[in-house]
């Protein structure tokens, strides 16, 4: 049982990042014809996708490894099982939250694909609502790690790299 819970619980959370998202950038768009679209921004779509997805999901096998557990928990509730492990290192010495940041990449090629306000809006929608999931996972890492956590967010960036908190 535990392991079907995990499982559709990367499945879930898979289809929504990966399809649901796009998707709904999509539809808010008026559904343009994904076909018609020009060589250039194609190819910057791709390359931002691709870098976007690899980043997510070697973040995903990285705290699955290492971490000894699942990286997210849904507003406070548990997903799958907590890491175990604080991961400070791989992806995760880039940023934070690698996934998302990775996720924002992706999301940022399905803009410049759909070249549309409306896509924007909602990926812009997507970014306030992770915000705040952040927030709360950061709330139960502190919890669960306390300074070891806390030196972490000195030197490592919410999103990015680079911390602006100093």
């Amino acid at each position: 049982m535990h392991k079907l819970r995990e499982l559709v619980g990367y499945a879930l959370g898979g289809l929504m990042f990966v399809l649901l998202i796009p998707t709904l950038m999509w539809l808010a768009s008026g559904r343009p014809d994904l076909c018609a679209v020009p060589v250039w921004r194609m190819v910057i779509a791709i390359m931002l996708a691709v870098l976007g997805l690899s980043l997510s999901v070697w973040s995903i096998v990285y705290m699955r490894r290492k971490g000894d557990g699942n990286p997210m928990d849904a507003f406070g509730h548990e997903v799958a099982p907590r890491t175990k492990h604080l991961m400070t290192d791989g992806p995760y010495r880039l940023s934070r939250n690698p996934m998302l940041t990775g996720s924002f990449v992706y999301y940022a090629g399905v803009c410049v694909w759909l070249w549309s306000w409306w896509a924007l809006l909602v990926f812009i929608a997507f970014i306030i609502i992770m915000l705040l999931q952040v927030r709360s996972e950061e709330k139960r890492l502190r919890k669960d790690f306390g300074e070891e956590y806390e030196a972490y967010c000195r030197r490592t960036g919410r999103f990015w790299p680079v911390s602006f908190r100093k």
